[in-house]
């Protein structure tokens, strides 16, 4: 283990990149196997109908039935978060843990105070790129 330690401290952000880069896998395969794709679908499908509606009232100055559709949005938000749910609570556990570790391993290296925004950074792009290659919603 301390040399894995070692290894990590000597190529910070080689190891930050690694990390956050299957951490993101991680995520998307639990997505992948938990969430309902299809309904996902739907609602998003439902969601981009109704914003189109929406601006089309807008335009028309209908603001008491852009106010209707936005209501009904909602409802679907609701919907897609309890969806979501699910494999965040699977998720939340071991990410927490890892990010504790993570956070005492990189605090000794060159990167101590920027290790976090190269973390987001490649798990935003990582995780836009499998959810491409797993086909989620």
């Amino acid at each position: 283990m301390a040399d894995i330690i070692f290894l990590i401290q000597q190529n910070p952000r080689v190891s930050i990149i690694l990390f956050a880069s299957l951490i993101s896998l991680f995520i998307t395969v639990i997505n992948y196997f938990f969430l309902d794709k299809e309904r996902m679908r739907e609602i998003k499908a439902k969601q981009k109908e109704l914003q189109k509606k929406m601006k089309e009232h807008q335009k028309a100055g209908e603001h008491d039935k852009m106010m209707a559709l936005q209501k009904e949005m909602f409802s679907y938000t609701g919907e897609m978060f309890k969806h979501s749910l699910k494999p965040m609570l699977i998720t939340m556990v071991p990410i927490l843990v890892l990010f504790a570790l993570i956070r005492n391993v990189y605090a000794e290296t060159v990167i101590a105070s920027s290790w976090f925004w190269y973390y987001l950074i490649t798990a935003m792009a990582s995780s836009i790129i499998f959810r491409k290659l797993f086909k989620l919603p």
